[in-house]
């Protein structure tokens, strides 16, 4: 198996997508941020300075994977049809779950749309609640499901 963004020569490319059949397509997407148990408490109760932490962050995490190809030089611009964003408290980690499914009709997936709203929604997270704990960690970030296309379905 080969890398599909570098051409015979080796130079990165973005990849021809014309020939390929127009499908649905999904892809799930999850991480995690973990935090202190105060930054963590902070965020539950509502009382972070620069407002609702978990609202704000979905909302990021959308706009994330809609500009997915202004972001990664070799993504396709894709017509995105569902970005869904859900943001979950885990008193586990202490921290925040985070998981985007995007769906799409079109002739490449959405696995890194999927990824960036992800990580958009961490990175804003962090944003929002590094003036109490700038030791927030950010990880776990990973493909779960990918639907769609000549490869089919992947779980993880």
């Amino acid at each position: 198996m080969s890398l599909t963004h570098f051409d015979t020569k080796g130079d990165a490319h973005m990849v021809d997508v014309s020939d390929k059949a127009v499908t649905s397509r999904v892809a799930t997407a999850e991480g995690h941020i973990i935090m202190a148990q105060e930054t963590f408490d902070i965020i539950a109760e509502g009382r972070a300075k620069k407002g609702d932490v978990l609202s704000v962050a979905r909302l990021a995490g959308i706009m994330g994977a809609k500009k997915t190809p202004d972001l990664i030089p070799l993504c396709h611009p894709l017509p995105v049809t569902k970005v869904a964003v859900e943001l979950t408290l885990d008193p586990d980690l202490p921290g925040v779950r985070v998981e985007a499914t995007v769906k799409t009709t079109g002739q490449t997936g959405v696995e890194m749309e999927a990824l960036t709203a992800v990580s958009t929604a961490a990175l804003t997270v962090y944003d929002m609640a590094k003036a109490v704990d700038k030791a927030m960690q950010i990880g776990g970030i990973r493909v779960t499901l990918k639907d769609g296309g000549k490869s089919g379905k992947y779980e993880a």
